[in-house]
């Protein structure tokens, strides 16, 4: 059996870029806020249903963030959950990095 030779694409670094998705920088961000949200909550030991209470959804909600299933929830409403776990959001809109072909939107972390 011949092995044949199989193209390999370089990827670009952005997993939602590369499959396509029309709304890769927004799903993106909020994976990354998902991300921070995890780590405050298991730093702070709470329960899915504290967290919940804290968030004002459903428990099952806090489920799905935990998990990443981030359809219901906008970075918005992400960045809402970050205030009210303490947590301040600070905005900043500087010239494109010439670097980039685009303006990008990135999440830094302060501890």
């Amino acid at each position: 059996m011949e092995k044949g030779n199989e193209a390999i694409d370089t990827g670009t670094g952005d997993v939602f870029l590369d499959l396509g998705y029309a709304d890769a920088a927004e799903r993106k961000l909020r994976v990354q806020l998902a991300m921070r949200l995890n780590e405050i909550i298991k730093e702070r030991r709470l329960t899915q249903v504290a967290a919940a209470a804290l968030f004002g959804i459903p428990q099952p909600h806090v489920s799905e963030l935990k998990h990443y299933k981030l359809n219901r929830f906008s970075s918005e409403r992400l960045l809402h959950f970050m205030t009210q776990l303490d947590r301040d959001i600070e905005i900043v809109i500087r010239p494109r990095d010439e670097s980039h072909p685009t303006g990008q939107v990135s999440v830094l972390f302060a501890i």
